[in-house]
Order: structure tokens, then C-alpha cells, then sequence
């Protein structure tokens, strides 16, 4: 793990403890300086999956920042009296190093979803993002990982974003991640919102920490997701109780 900022450790898992705004420049800073950097998004599911995968757990345990994607994460470190400053979402981050890459014309490769998904994506990442380097954009459906691999190799794109959905995206980052010095970021359904395929939740949601009830409202097939939140929060309160 980093050592750039201090952690919480949830089941197992330590959490940057750091603010999105303090984070950013340290990512820009590593990928100026080509060093390889994996950061890992995680909520509560990923923590729960972790948490029955000892496998899945020493991967994400590899990589350089993990950071607090979810409100049950903030929740899970009140419970053990280390509370963490906010939430600092996969979404929020892969925008922000989008719009810096445009500045700097740094190049990103961006790997996972739907093929009408990324059909979508195409002409919003030339609108929105006009200095950006497109190294390469692949939709998730592949059975051959090799040719992808070859092709991120031989560009050696700045950043790599992969919407593969957990495990999945995180398994495959660091496999790979040797194959370039660049940012290796899993990024979950990110692809499905700046496509505009699936819309984020309104502001006033997200400043309340509502995120997740109105995406469930919208999409009651999330309500399975959700049901792991009660077993997490259990498990985070007899972690407190050794703790003490």
C-alpha cells in the first residue's frame, strides 16, 4: 500500500484517509511522473466480497489507493471512531482525471461496458473532453483478453479505466498492470453515466448521502445489492468491539 496519506481499515481493507481535492494531485503527480498507480473504488459489496474472498482481499490489497466509494464505508468507519472526511467516488475521480487529461492532453484507455454503451460514449468523450488522447475504447465483452492486452501495451495510454464490474475489473488490473506506467482505475457502471445511458442521481441526493436510495427507487433490481449493507454493518461493530 501507499503511504502517501494515512488509512482506516475496514474488514480488512485500508481506506485513504483524504479529501477527493487532496487526492486528485497526488494521481496527476504519479501519472506525470509515469509511475504505475492501481486505485481501487470500493463500497461495502466489494468489501463484503473481499471479505469472503481471501483471494479477491490480497489483490486489493496490492493496490496503491484504496479509497471510500459509498456511504456504508463512511458509516462503517464512525462505528470504529476513525471517521473518514468523505466520500471520494470512482465516478467523481475518473471525471476529474478526464477533464485534467484533456488539459494536459494525456491520453486514457477506456475499457468495459455495453458495445451500445460505448457507441454512446464516443462522441461524449469528444464533446466533453477535446484534449483527451483516446488511446483506445473496447466495449466488455470479449472472450480473448490477449489482443486488448497487446493493444494497451503498445499505446501506453496515461490512464486505463476498466467498467468490468467487480471482481472482475480489479482481477484484470493487476494482471496487467505491469504492461504500462500508467493510472489503472476500476470504474464500475461509470461508462453507463458519462454515456448518459443511466442517469446519476440528482445533487440534492448525493449531498444527503441519498445516492443509493434513489438509484434503488429507479432500479429496484439494485435492492439485492443493498441487502449485503446490513450483514457489512454487523461485521464492522464486532470489528469495533475487538477493537476496544
Amino acid at each position: 500500500m501507499q503511504t502517501t496519506f494515512p488509512t482506516v481499515t475496514v474488514l480488512d481493507l485500508p481506506f485513504v484517509k483524504t479529501t477527493a481535492a487532496a487526492l486528485l494531485p497526488v494521481l496527476q503527480q504519479r501519472i506525470t511522473d509515469h509511475q504505475n498507480t492501481f486505485v481501487v473504488t470500493a463500497n461495502p459489496e466489494i468489501v463484503m466480497y473481499a471479505h469472503e474472498h481471501a483471494e479477491y482481499r490480497d489483490l486489493l490489497l496490492g493496490a496503491d489507493f484504496i479509497t471510500p466509494d459509498g456511504v456504508g464505508i463512511l458509516d462503517g468507519a464512525k462505528i470504529l471512531k476513525q471517521p473518514l472526511p468523505e466520500r471520494i467516488t470512482g465516478f467523481d475521480t475518473l471525471q476529474a482525471l478526464l477533464a485534467w487529461g484533456s488539459d494536459q492532453h494525456r491520453s486514457a484507455y477506456f475499457l468495459g461496458a455495453k458495445p451500445e454503451v460505448i457507441a454512446q460514449l464516443k462522441p461524449i468523450l469528444a464533446r466533453d473532453y477535446p484534449g483527451l488522447v483516446i488511446a483506445g475504447i473496447h466495449d466488455g465483452y470479449f472472450q480473448d483478453e490477449a489482443p486488448i492486452v497487446a493493444d494497451i501495451q503498445a499505446k501506453q495510454p496515461d490512464m486505463v479505466f476498466a467498467a468490468l464490474g467487480f471482481p472482475k475489473q480489479e482481477q484484470f488490473i493487476h494482471r496487467y498492470r505491469h504492461v504500462t506506467k500508467g493510472l489503472w482505475m476500476g470504474v464500475g457502471g461509470s461508462f453507463d453515466v458519462l454515456a448518459g445511458a443511466v442517469v446519476r442521481a440528482p445533487k440534492f441526493w448525493q449531498d444527503h448521502h441519498l445516492e443509493w436510495f434513489y438509484r434503488t427507487v429507479t432500479d429496484p433490481k439494485r435492492l439485492k445489492r443493498i441487502a449485503v449493507i446490513p450483514h457489512y454493518l454487523h461485521l464492522v461493530r464486532q470489528q469495533a468491539k475487538h477493537q476496544r
